[in-house]
């Protein structure tokens, strides 16, 4: 996801609580992990670790497209979310794919708990 100040609430209250709501452990936001690599590196690694993957593509940031789909090549689950404000502004190349769209952290909670229980706790 963007590291905008605006998505902090967002992912605090939203992805992160929806992650743990179904009992995974809390999300890896790359920029509050302590690391001496290059964050790209950590990134990866993550991705890489990860058993699935939620990609917020609020803000279109080329970061987000690129991570999520070095995780779908990876075979990783990719879970798709986006602001209601920002979802007309995505790239062609992923309109295709089924994006929760959200209009606040609570919203997003409640959807992204759905999808994760819905898609993913199935296979685990």
């Amino acid at each position: 996801m963007w590291f905008d100040e605006s998505l902090e609430e967002v992912f605090e209250l939203g992805i992160s609580k929806a992650v743990t709501d179904c009992g995974f452990p809390p999300p890896v936001r790359i920029d509050r992990k302590e690391h001496n690599n290059q964050i790209t590196d950590e990134i990866i690694a993550e991705i890489r670790d990860a058993e699935f993957v939620v990609a917020d593509f609020s803000g279109n940031r080329g970061g987000v497209y690129y991570e999520a789909g070095f995780a779908r090549g990876l075979g990783r689950p990719v879970i798709h979310c986006c602001r209601e404000s920002d979802f007309e502004e995505r790239h062609f190349d992923t309109k295709l794919i089924n994006h929760i769209k959200w209009s606040d952290a609570v919203d997003l909670r409640q959807k992204l708990a759905s999808r994760i229980k819905a898609t993913i706790i199935p296979r685990a």
